[in-house]
């Protein structure tokens, strides 16, 4: 586990290939706003966070409590999901929008299409909105 980078992550090229690709231009895990964003889009005054679902426990197909050292891994995915929430009000109370695209999104049988993964995101950088969260399609309703 400790070989996996927090960076340039498969889902995370992902995103930034197809906002790209519809002209979006961004900077990258810019460490002076809190949280350290994957995706920073200073026009739009926005970040754009790429979780993965067990690192921040994410409620999906893709999370399964780790059956050893339970205590641990119990402590450190909440420690992980505490630093989100702590993260996020910090980048809304300095006028942030964020953005929060799970991994289920894009990978695994509950993944969208790339096309409409990245259609969303468009709509909300377009959109006054300033909060979006997209998962993958257990969740749609």
């Amino acid at each position: 586990m400790s070989g996996i980078g927090p960076k340039n992550t498969r889902p995370e090229m992902i995103v930034r290939k197809g906002l790209h690709s519809r002209g979006f231009r961004y900077r990258l895990h810019v460490k002076e706003l809190p949280g350290k964003p994957d995706i920073v889009l200073p026009k739009y005054r926005a970040v754009i966070f790429v979780n993965g679902c067990f690192w921040h426990g994410h409620d999906c197909r893709l999370f399964k409590w780790p059956s050893t050292r339970e205590e641990f891994w119990r402590d450190k995915i909440n420690r992980n999901r505490q630093k989100d929430v702590e993260s996020r009000a910090a980048l809304f109370a300095t006028g942030w929008r964020v953005a929060v695209v799970w991994e289920c999104a894009v990978k695994g049988t509950t993944r969208l299409p790339v096309d409409e993964l990245i259609g969303k995101l468009c709509d909300w950088l377009r959109s006054t909105a300033t909060f979006k969260e997209i998962r993958g399609t257990e969740h749609d309703i």
